[in-house]
């Protein structure tokens, strides 16, 4: 019986605090709708946010795209909310509802989220609030990739080499200044994000500082410039690439070889023949024969239709 009792209260009290979010999203909805909502009702927009730790998915959902659609008045409520909340859907939801808002304000915060949060979505969502503010994340997103601090994983890492690609073109002139720098990793993402430019942007100086990278001293870096190239399709590359195919690091040649393929230009069968012949490494033989098969099918099916 006190069992019973205390999950009906329970229920009681859940079934309360869902209406009472409810009625506060129809409330700032209607306010919007009317233009009478106040950016600088504070309480309101506290009230809102509180209203993230609500266990109804969609109904969080409708919370960020009201709190979105106010925009940059949001922001000092949902930093507040991310650097403080002990609920860790709060803070998800604040990093999600940042992203929508985009506001380089949020900048700094989302930083200390991405070192000192205990949650991995946090971070994650976080490091795609970052990109969302554009160029002015840049720096920051460049201090993730350089690795001095012992709190950012990997695959925060690969986070923020995906937001650099993500902001793309909008940053173009930071990107190029940060290919200069003497870290490998970020070298690496840079040159993943000016492929993304220059597919914005396909002119001949974007293309020539990826043939350019073909030539590093890093093999990451390398491996990125040929990997890009061949999903861009630029035959112009191939020269370089097939010069690579007689580095001395076979993950060089490996990466030289499947950017052949992706170019998709079948005048560099007998090449690849001819490396595969004199290739000592292990494993080189099926990633040779994978290349010379993929270009001798798109050769034949070519010529079908001649």
């Amino acid at each position: 019986m006190v069992d019973n009792a205390l999950n009906a209260q329970t229920e009681a009290e859940l079934a309360q605090a869902q209406a009472h979010v409810d009625n506060l999203i129809s409330k700032v909805t209607e306010q919007i709708d009317t233009l009478t909502f106040d950016p600088d009702d504070g309480e309101l927009l506290t009230a809102l946010v509180e209203g993230f730790a609500d266990k109804r998915g969609m109904v969080r959902l409708r919370i960020a795209e009201t709190l979105g659609q106010i925009g940059e008045p949001a922001t000092p409520f949902l930093t507040t909310a991310l650097s403080n909340h002990d609920n860790p859907v709060v803070r998800r939801a604040c990093a999600k509802t940042l992203t929508l808002i985009g506001d380089p304000s949020a900048i700094s915060v989302l930083i200390q989220a991405i070192l000192n949060d205990e949650d991995t979505v946090v971070k994650g969502s976080s490091v795609g609030a970052l990109a969302r503010t554009g160029e002015a994340a840049v720096p920051e997103l460049l201090k993730i990739l350089e690795g001095d601090n012992p709190n950012i994983s990997e695959s925060m890492k690969g986070h923020a080499a995906w937001a650099l690609a993500f902001i793309g073109a909008e940053a173009k002139e930071l990107l190029y200044q940060a290919l200069e720098t003497d870290n490998v990793a970020v070298r690496a993402a840079v040159v993943a994000a000016i492929a993304k430019v220059t597919q914005e942007e396909p002119n001949d100086n974007n293309f020539a500082i990826l043939i350019n990278a073909l030539n590093d001293d890093a093999d990451i870096v390398r491996s990125e410039a040929a990997a890009v190239l061949g999903n861009l399709a630029h035959k112009p590359a191939i020269p370089t690439l097939v010069k690579l195919l007689d580095h001395p690091v076979w993950e060089t040649r490996k990466s030289a070889i499947l950017s052949l393929m992706k170019i998709g230009d079948a005048t560099v069968i007998d090449t690849l023949q001819t490396a595969k012949d004199k290739d000592t490494e292990a494993a080189s033989g099926t990633i040779y024969s994978l290349a010379i098969s993929q270009l001798e099918r798109k050769q034949n099916t070519a010529s079908d239709w001649d």
